[in-house]
């Protein structure tokens, strides 16, 4: 018999039997019961969105004339959406600098009509788009564009946007409780996030997923976005991994949704106002893990909280002139009182049992407050600039006083209980845990970005940045283990520490196009921190060859070098120190890459394959406990990452779309001085696999399921503290399968004057970790009375059902 977590009553149990009964009955509900409240009868309108040369174009708009139902297409060009039935219409697809289209319909009930649509450019716009430089860096390498709708129907615990960014190659996150990716071999910290052009920061002293609150990105919020890899242009910033740069929406109507789960709610509202001059969009998120938490194998009384309000706000003065106020407050409270653990490890040969009972209990508090200002003008049709002025405030607590008592023992199986007890004791003895760490960070930006189309060929971008930082931490935190008559300290750490620095930096960078054929993006950028008085110069190029072939494809080239200055958490060593001397690490990109559009009937496929090397020299060496980095602060190793990484994407289900990802990558590091040469790196995970699946019934489109799997191989370990045996031991696998089912409901005539009380209702029904995987996330050593060490895995969470409405208006 398969057993579920009960969500209302955790000393209770549901039976795979009344399971079912509950997912049959969920399943009349929405055949039956639901639709009954839809006001009118409702057909599927699908297809894709061209230009007359057969090109998609992405996150081109479809709606009916003068209504607010519609969509946009996905960054294959497809789209689809609801539409009435049994009456006449109008619809219209528009696409910036393309001639509107209009087409009249009319669609029986339950009828899945294709619509295939070219629009013609408009010439007369045709200048104003290239002011924007839409056409010249459009074939960049390692990028990825993710359709923002997709963010929404991903069945993972919380809905984070990040979780999206696991099913590409190259990107590897172990842990749903988290937010934290790393990309292609690098780690947590090396990895940029924009929004709206305004750089975004992950809090400091976090240490493990489940304390974490909501990642910045608000998807209810999200127009577009954009992932590269690897081997992204000089504009974007001193980085080693990865950019990700958001753009948040910029509403023309009012509109708005409300969702809600058994992990927490969200809301968001947008619209116009001034006779259009004003738009904003904001939102609101409450992540609530206690119920999954609950699954942990350490029981006891979790309370946590986690609340973040967004907003966006865009003033158009003039037609040349704007100024928006982007403003986020994120407040996370981390509450739990432990009370009783039992892990079994080891193999069939040598199983053990640990037994933890626990006294005290956890706080963590991180508050961040996040603001900034930007006005962007156009001098004229090719000269654009924006000024930016941004701040961050983060305070953030750890309050640690737990005290653990454990028995360590051999189990055999008792074939009279059917379960294992213990027959040995290894060690008995106990755990004590103890921090008081405070933080307080304000970090002041002021930067200018600033574009220049040259001609409809040649197109130059250029700005600078200062930064100020001021940095205040204390440090006091110990923890020791009582085992079989000897005491072990783990570490002690006792340190008050503060940082204020400047930072500079620039850029400038050129693209342009040869015959159509060639696109070319050459740039620089250079920086300096006057701590370590350290001036960096990080060259960068990327070419793309777009042969004249009926199947559209390009062949994609890239070179550079990505410097990052040390941060605060680089500095800090794991006594709790300041290396003031650090030297930025530095990591040369190659890459080379094809990407592939092709048709199976009227289904459109996308394939990308990209080889990459990656060779990093200063390269300050960090070990990687749960989401805590804990760096050596010294520049005294050097290393490479190199690896394949392949997708394709399209319709595998007419109308849906979906992606495979593989990704084949081997990470090493050679610290001078320890003797043993290279050694896989702590995010060496040699093969992951990732995919997206969407599924609907054929005549019925509002009926969906959605799978999300995720597979990595074993990340390297070993014992703390021990420098000798680093990366010396091989962690599980990491498995995960998530699976979900929708239903949409349409609520057309449901209206208060003019105004839609609501448009429409996903209702979502989520098995998470269907497999019931017992996935690590880290490891506790404990030391017997003969001196030998034991790993012990700290599992995370496992098979949960969650269910979820969203309402659109």
């Amino acid at each position: 018999m398969i057993n579920f977590v009960d969500l209302n009553d955790n000393t209770k149990i549901i039976t795979l039997k009344n399971f079912v009964y509950t997912f049959l009955y969920f399943t009349l509900l929405c055949c039956f019961a639901l639709p009954a409240y839809t006001q009118s009868p409702k057909a599927q309108l699908q297809g894709k969105i061209t230009n007359t040369d057969g090109t998609p174009l992405s996150y081109a708009s479809i709606a009916i004339l003068n209504t607010q139902t519609g969509t946009y297409a996905d960054s294959l060009g497809n789209y689809r959406f609801l539409v009435p039935a049994n009456q006449d219409f109008v619809c219209i697809a528009q696409f910036v600098g393309y001639v509107p289209k209009k087409i009249p319909l009319r669609l029986t009930k339950n009828q899945v009509f294709t619509l295939n649509i070219r629009l013609k450019t408009d010439s007369s716009n045709l200048k104003e788009v290239t002011v924007k430089g839409s056409k010249l860096p459009s074939e960049r390498v390692s990028i990825f564009t993710i359709p923002p709708k997709t963010i929404k129907t991903l069945p993972t615990p919380f809905g984070e946007f990040n979780k999206i960014l696991a099913t590409l190659p190259g990107v590897v996150t172990n842990s749903e409780l988290s937010s934290s990716y790393s990309v292609r071999g690098g780690n947590f910290d090396e990895n940029l996030v924009y929004v709206n052009n305004i750089e975004v920061y992950r809090p400091f002293l976090v240490r493990a997923g489940q304390q974490e609150g909501l990642s910045f990105i608000n998807p209810d919020l999200v127009q577009k976005v954009e992932f590269s890899a690897g081997g992204w242009e000089a504009k974007y910033g001193d980085k080693m991994s990865s950019a990700l740069v958001i753009d948040y929406k910029k509403p023309t109507k009012w509109g708005g949704s409300v969702s809600w789960g058994l992990l927490g709610g969200t809301a968001h509202i947008e619209g116009v106002a001034a006779r259009k001059k004003l738009s904003f969009v904001a939102g609101v998120r409450h992540k609530n893990s206690q119920y999954l938490l609950n699954t942990l194998p350490t029981s006891g009384e979790y309370l946590p909280r986690f609340t973040d309000v967004q907003a966006l706000f865009r003033y158009q003065f003039s037609k040349n002139t704007s100024l928006e106020w982007l403003t986020a407050y994120a407040k996370n409270n981390y509450l739990v009182r432990p009370a009783a653990r039992q892990t079994t490890f080891g193999t069939l040969d040598t199983p053990f049992r640990l037994l933890v009972a626990f006294d005290g209990q956890e706080t963590m508090q991180y508050a961040l407050f996040q603001s900034a200002l930007k006005l962007t003008h156009y001098f004229n049709k090719r000269l654009r600039t924006e000024w930016l002025v941004s701040g961050m405030n983060t305070r953030e607590r750890e309050f640690v006083d737990v005290e653990g008592g454990y028995r360590l023992c051999d189990i055999v199986p008792d074939p009279t209980t059917n379960t294992n007890r213990c027959v040995a004791e290894r060690s008995i003895g106990t755990i004590y845990e103890n921090a008081r760490n405070r933080l307080q960070a304000t970090i002041i930006s002021v930067a200018s970005r600033n574009s220049w189309n040259i001609d409809d060929n040649h197109f130059v971008e250029f700005g600078g940045r200062y930064n100020a930082e001021n940095i205040n931490d204390v440090l006091e935190e110990y923890s020791f283990i009582d085992s079989a008559g000897f005491t072990s300290l783990n570490q002690a750490i006792n340190n008050k520490l503060a940082l204020r620095s400047h930072r500079f930096s620039g850029y400038v960078q050129h693209s342009f196009n040869i015959k159509d054929l060639h696109t070319i993006n050459y740039g620089v950028r250079v920086g300096y921190w006057n701590i370590n008085q350290e001036w960096i110069v990080s060259p960068r190029f990327q070419y793309a060859f777009t042969p004249d072939w009926r199947q559209p494809t390009v062949f994609k080239l890239s070179a550079g070098v990505y410097q990052q200055p040390p941060f605060y958490r680089e500095l800090r060593d794991r006594e709790g120190n300041l290396n003031l001397d650090l030297k930025a690490q530095q990591s040369l990109h190659l890459i080379g890459g094809i990407e592939r559009g092709f048709q199976i009937g009227e289904r459109s496929f996308k394939w990308t394959a990209e080889v990459y090397y990656k060779y990093i020299q200063n390269v300050i060496p960090y070990d990687i406990d749960n989401v805590r980095i804990r760096y050596f602060a010294k520049n005294n190793a050097t290393a490479f990452a190199t690896g394949l990484d392949l997708r394709i994407s399209g319709d595998f289900v007419k109308g849906a779309e979906s992606w495979f990802s593989l990704g084949l990558m081997n990470v090493r590091e050679d610290v001078e001085g320890d003797g043993v040469g290279y050694i896989r790196r702590p995010t060496d995970q040699r093969l992951t696999f990732a995919a997206y699946f969407e599924d609907h019934l054929p005549n019925n489109p509002t009926f969906r399921a959605y799978v999300n799997m995720v597979y990595g191989t074993g990340l390297p370990f070993g014992p703390p503290n021990n420098d000798k045996f680093r990366s010396a031991l091989n962690g599980r696998a990491y498995r995960r399968i998530d699976i979900g089912f929708s239903k949409v409901v349409s609520f057309d005539n449901i209206q208060i004057g003019n105004a839609r009380v609501l448009k429409s209702l996903w209702i979502g029904l989520e098995i998470l970790n269907i497999l019931a995987t017992e996935n690590t996330i880290s490891y506790n050593w404990i030391t017997d009375t003969n001196r030998m060490q034991y790993a012990i895995p700290n599992t995370l969470s496992t098979r949960f059902i969650n269910f979820r409405l969203i309402g659109n208006f």
